[in-house]
């Protein structure tokens, strides 16, 4: 909502305009999936985003899921806001529908299928899972600010000791002056000033030992071969679960 939000803005930014967030409930039947892909007939949530700005002809339409692929000025964007979305959608097995025409807006409708009721009556439900704990020094890396903050939180509530850092080169010359202050760096995938990739190999030739988490919201982005060669011990999906990050961080500490 954020990355729609944000894109929103940016389209009506020299006259002004309207952003409208539309939330309901639809039933795709076997004829209509058919325009779509991946999906099967059935309920779904359908949040809908909706701008008044400048549009965008069908050629860049047909683009904009592409990492990287952006029409901003250099500085102003990226190119993955809509390459994540489009990771996030996919691996909630839904989809995402484009209509925008040049000076009459953009309307973007995210089909989410529903959750099907699993659990019977009377059957007791786990409310909390074990999230193993730690203590080890972590440097934290992502460019958005506020998601670094909000990870150095999750992390600290576990126990570890957090060094969180907005700007990949800055991250790179704190290391660089106390190399063994650190057990574990953590950082986002795409970022504007050095790559997760990037700053993995300048670390790894300071210290090759140090294991290296990387996060982001694209999957198909990365490939094992791409970590491997730049040392990655693991990788996590955006958004990241806690549990998940807690167990893969634990994981990569203790060597599993």
């Amino acid at each position: 909502m954020m990355n729609f939000g944000t894109n929103a803005a940016h389209a009506m930014r020299q006259k002004g305009g309207i952003l409208e967030v539309k939330l309901d409930q639809v039933v795709l039947d076997a004829e209509t999936v058919k325009t779509y892909q991946d999906i099967n007939p059935g309920p779904f949530f359908r949040l809908t985003f909706s701008d008044t700005g400048h549009g965008m002809p069908q050629e860049v339409v047909k683009r904009i899921f592409e990492p990287y692929f952006t029409t901003k000025k250099t500085g102003e964007g990226t190119g993955m806001g809509l390459a994540v979305i489009h990771g996030i959608v996919k691996s909630c097995e839904g989809d995402i529908s484009v209509h925008s025409q040049p000076g009459k807006g953009t309307t973007f409708h995210v089909f989410l299928p529903c959750l099907k009721e699993k659990e019977k009556p009377g059957k007791k439900v786990r409310l909390s899972e074990d999230i193993p704990p730690g203590t080890e020094r972590i440097l934290l890396v992502d460019d958005e600010i506020a998601l670094a903050d909000v990870g150095a939180r999750i992390l600290e509530k576990l126990g570890y000791d957090v060094t969180g850092k907005s700007d990949a080169i800055e991250a790179l010359e704190t290391f660089r002056k106390e190399p063994e202050r650190f057990d574990l760096i953590i950082s986002d995938l795409t970022m504007p000033q050095m790559t997760g990739f990037q700053l993995a190999e300048e670390i790894k030739q300071i210290r090759p030992d140090i294991p290296i988490i990387l996060c982001s919201g694209f999957t198909a982005a990365t490939t094992k071969k791409q970590l491997k060669s730049a040392g990655v011990s693991d990788f996590v999906t955006k958004p990241v679960n806690k549990t998940e990050l807690a167990n893969v961080i634990r994981n990569v500490l203790d060597g599993r």
